[in-house]
């Protein structure tokens, strides 16, 4: 088995101020209410970019409070244009010698100071290990993807893009298994992707 790598990264930020204020009542307290209800107020008055900062900012401090994770892994038909903006495989079943594109979303990231002034730096890892369907490691390789992005904001709207050869597998049952290391904060967080190649379809 052979493997390959492909990066991809940030788009624009989309608002989500109107999610957020549903997500947050009146019961509830903390920075992400008392965020809520300021861009509300400001929406009101018609400072919408006002609004939409509040809540960016208030969402970028929350998001680095949490645990370092894998939110969304999937197989997807195409490479994305964007974040959250592709096409799944609508089954994880592939031919001989087809690659496997996947979509990962990492959440959680570290920011640090970038060299740039003003600016902030987050840097990541991918190792795989491709394992048989009973926990077997068949193939494995460190440092598979490296992504750093660098941005006047710690945006949290980030993916990558991981291609992954397996010509040669023998047809059957397989999985996928990603390693994300935040290299600004040391830790990990691991994702699987079960699938299968089909057996090669005889010639007539």
């Amino acid at each position: 088995m052979h493997t390959s790598k492909r990066r991809s990264g940030l788009t624009g930020t989309i608002s989500v101020i109107p999610v957020l204020l549903m997500l947050v009542g009146p019961a509830l307290a903390g920075p992400l209410t008392d965020a809520a209800t300021k861009a509300e107020a400001l929406a009101t008055s018609g400072d919408t970019l006002g609004a939409h900062d509040i809540m960016r900012s208030a969402i970028s401090a929350f998001s680095a409070t949490l645990p370092f994770s894998v939110g969304k892994a999937v197989f997807v038909a195409a490479p994305p244009i964007g974040y959250a903006m592709y096409e799944p495989k609508q089954q994880p079943v592939f031919k001989p010698g087809e690659a496997l594109v996947s979509y990962v979303e990492p959440i959680g990231l570290t920011w640090k100071p970038a060299a740039t002034a003003g600016k902030m730096q987050t840097h990541f890892t991918v190792d795989l290990d491709i394992l048989s369907a009973s926990g077997e490691v068949l193939a494995n390789q460190k440092a598979f993807g490296d992504f750093t992005f660098t941005s006047f904001f710690r945006n949290q709207e980030i993916y990558a893009t991981l291609t992954t050869d397996v010509s040669g597998a023998a047809a059957g049952d397989y999985v996928l298994r990603f390693h994300f290391n935040d290299l600004n904060s040391g830790k990990s967080a691991s994702v699987d992707q079960k699938f299968t190649i089909a057996a090669a379809t005889p010639t007539p």
